[in-house]
């Protein structure tokens, strides 16, 4: 897997532990009993894909600096 800018999974993961959080919390008290099961599920899949974005930030290299941009020691 290519390295992802860390702000972006940043970004990623709040948005998906929000989003999960959120839903949670509205489903199990805003929503009818028929709908609770089916949104509540929705939400657990939404806090799944930000434990996903979680380990690969924790799990990727570190970006390694480009060579052909490599400074020269230039010394008088």
């Amino acid at each position: 897997m290519r390295h992802i800018p860390e702000f972006r999974l940043n970004v990623l993961m709040a948005l998906f532990f929000a989003t999960g959080g959120g839903g949670i919390v509205l489903a199990l008290l805003f929503f009818p009993p028929q709908y609770k099961v089916i949104i509540t599920f929705l939400a657990l899949i939404n806090v799944g894909l930000g434990a996903f974005f979680t380990y690969v930030r924790l799990t990727q290299a570190p970006k390694a600096p480009d060579k052909r941009k490599r400074r020269r020691d230039r010394r008088p």
